[in-house]
């Protein structure tokens, strides 16, 4: 591969570590500005935090609730496949979707065409928690991403999906080259070893954005692991985080090298080559083993 055809393979990902504005008109406004800074900068692909339309913000009253919810094809999300089309730049939104019987945690992705290519809702809502109060997303699923750098195949997580290494799995097996996880929560040194985990052993990129530290219970440190940990005919290990973000609130850019990914994909003995699923139907009985148990869980 030549320098040149390498530097046409490069992913610009930009991470939308945001501040929300406190309703959900003003968050629009606020992302739409974000998504014209993003292709300034000459992003591929912009991605927010999780839940944008409400902040991640899941009042305890049900109607309240649902009246903050968003129609899933309404003016909020097509104002952002209009805004794809006119920056010729994939966006990820984010938003918590109306739905029934509660409204559902939601990411859904627009090519630069503004065509809607990907639509996902959180399969593992944190139960323990106020997600109690959504409707859990019910598949794993992947599509081609038409780029700038031609096709890529995607797919997406959300926050306390990444916790489970099934997710990233499935995503691998449709073959998920890069994932796009929106996140809130404090991303610690426990949950980046995850997300690198989940990039290592499934041999993909996972970019990750966060709310920055000013949001209650998140504090920035948006990242994108490339993958890669390792390059044929290169000594020892590299880091596969090529992004780590500040605390603070901005427009964080992570760079994947997709030629140098889909080669290692090529060779390496990660992702599907050895794996032994004749031996795994324990993943998937169905029950529940002490100690965890817990009243709240729902399967």
């Amino acid at each position: 591969m030549t320098m040149a055809d390498s530097k046409e393979k490069m992913l610009r990902i930009a991470l939308l570590q945001l501040l929300p504005e406190g309703d959900t008109a003003r968050n629009l406004a606020k992302g739409i500005a974000a998504c014209h800074t993003a292709k300034q900068q000459g992003a591929d692909i912009a991605l927010f935090p999780e839940m944008w339309s409400s902040g991640y913000r899941i009042p305890e009253d049900i109607g309240e609730l649902k009246d903050l919810a968003v129609d899933g094809n309404g003016a909020f999300v097509q104002a952002f496949a209009e805004l794809a089309r006119e920056l010729d730049m994939a966006i990820g939104i984010t938003l918590l979707e109306r739905f029934e019987p509660l409204p559902r945690n939601t990411i859904v992705l627009f090519d630069r065409h503004g065509n809607e290519v990907l639509r996902y809702s959180k399969v593992h809502t944190c139960d323990f928690s106020d997600e109690i109060r959504l409707t859990p997303g019910d598949v794993f699923h992947t599509a081609d991403l038409d780029t700038h750098v031609g096709p890529v195949r995607v797919g997406s997580m959300i926050c306390f999906d990444r916790e489970f290494p099934e997710s990233a799995r499935l995503l691998m097996l449709q073959g998920a080259e890069v994932v796009l996880a929106p996140n809130a929560c404090p991303m610690d040194i426990n949950r980046l070893s995850c997300l690198r985990t989940r990039a290592y052993e499934n041999m993909m990129a996972i970019a990750t954005c966060n709310y920055p530290a000013s949001h209650p219970d998140c504090n920035g440190h948006s990242t994108v692991f490339d993958g890669v940990p390792w390059v044929e005919g290169e000594p020892g290990s590299r880091d596969m985080c090529v992004l780590e973000a500040a605390a603070e609130e901005g427009i964080y850019m992570g760079v994947v090298d997709l030629g140098m990914l889909r080669s290692h994909r090529s060779r390496d003995v990660m992702g599907d080559s050895y794996r032994h699923p004749r031996l795994y139907a324990a993943l998937v009985d169905g029950h529940t083993r002490e100690p965890f148990v817990r009243g709240d869980a729902r399967r």
